[in-house]
């Protein structure tokens, strides 16, 4: 079977890794997609253990369409009867990019007719009731390419449901595991995020670390599936159950100068299963200072949205490129979107990455050589 990872803009690397070390056999990656071969169970280990995907589908097929002719003949002709059955209910949702068929209404119109013809047709029926199991469809029409697919996460998969609370402006889970997982978690290096917030960062690397799959205690859409056997996911839970370090003794470090956030924190790591493997503490991060050990910080400051609020961020980012320096030789590691953070910081990252934090690009700026050789003229 052909399934499809989705994740945010700037991750389909990382998700592509996180494929190859699950096994499965990578087919096509685009922009915010990776499309990868393997069976049913595959798909239950990806939804429970990839830690940057949005969701996982099942691949129907795909087909060029030009017109919503070819867009209708196309839907039909794929084998909806094998997935959906005459009581089940089956909505339609889906985009369309840089392709002659822009208006999603109307595909949203033509697909859902084609599959209640097609189903009719294959199950001898004249009415579909859609009272029964849910299976979402969804088509993606991209370069006039359609691919239609079946969702098999239901809830998005970056939703771990370990954070119920947040502060303001929350990181999505799944980036907050990306930038975790370039920083390369180890037991022998202590991860500190001085801009904690809800504790997203830490919480995720505390996951990598111990190696607890994000998604191993939460419910999936496919699990309603009749096609679906379900002795995988019970399969898929027990080889997550063994990847897991329980000896594993890690320290993480989050701070934050709000105190009622860092509370939101100490409840979101204790929901995780991760509690007792951060440490919780206000603190200004404009005025910490480095321990005695082998450290990464990693952060997501303020970004500042208003005129005033622009000015401040600028200063706090000279504030922090100063007490930061004073961390060297540790790796930095700083998601932000303001076009001149390395001006104000005072400091030129080694490596710069452009990331989306919901629909905001930011870039990821990456600092691993123990020193920094050029420094750009601070304002």
């Amino acid at each position: 079977m052909e399934f499809v990872a989705t994740c945010l803009f700037g991750l389909e690397k990382q998700l592509g890794e996180e494929l190859d070390a699950l096994g499965v056999r990578r087919l096509e990656t685009i922009d915010g997609r990776v499309t990868f071969a393997g069976e049913l169970l595959d798909m239950a280990r990806a939804n429970m253990r990839l830690r940057c995907a949005e969701r996982i589908y099942i691949k129907l097929g795909a087909f060029a369409a030009r017109s919503f002719t070819e867009l209708f003949d196309g839907v039909r002709a794929l084998p909806f009867e094998e997935f959906i059955g005459p009581e089940d209910a089956f909505p339609v949702k889906g985009h369309a990019i840089k392709s002659a068929l822009f208006s999603v209404p109307d595909c949203q119109s033509i697909v859902k007719k084609a599959v209640v013809e097609r189903l009719r047709a294959a199950h001898g029926v004249q009415t579909l009731p859609e009272e029964g199991t849910k299976y979402q469809i969804e088509f993606f029409i991209f370069k006039d390419v359609a691919t239609l697919m079946i969702d098999t996460s239901g809830v998005a998969l970056h939703k771990r449901g370990y954070r119920p609370a947040a502060g303001a402006a929350p990181l999505r889970e799944t980036l907050g595991a990306a930038m975790a997982l370039t920083a390369r978690p180890r037991p022998d290096t202590l991860i500190w995020d001085p801009f904690c917030g809800s504790g997203t960062i830490v919480i995720e690397a505390a996951l990598i670390e111990k190696g607890i799959a994000p998604n191993m205690v939460r419910d999936f859409a496919a699990m309603d599936f009749d096609f679906v056997d379900h002795r995988i996911w019970k399969i898929a839970r027990e080889e997550a159950e063994d990847l897991i370090k329980r000896n594993e003794k890690i320290e993480l470090f989050g701070s934050d100068i709000d105190e009622k956030v860092l509370q939101y924190a100490r409840e979101n790591a204790a929901r995780a299963g991760v509690g007792d493997c951060i440490r919780f503490f206000r603190a200004d991060a404009r005025r910490i200072e480095k321990p005695d050990r082998r450290g990464t910080l990693i952060c997501n400051p303020p970004y500042g949205e208003r005129m005033m609020e622009m000015r401040e961020v600028e200063a706090l980012y000279r504030d922090i490129g100063k007490t930061f320096a004073a961390f060297v030789p540790w790796q930095m590691y700083i998601l932000t979107s303001h076009p001149q953070f390395e001006r104000f910081f005072g400091r030129r990252a080694d490596k710069k990455r452009r990331l989306y934090n919901g629909m905001i690009p930011c870039d990821f700026y990456q600092y691993f050589k123990p020193v920094f050789e050029k420094r750009p003229k601070t304002v």
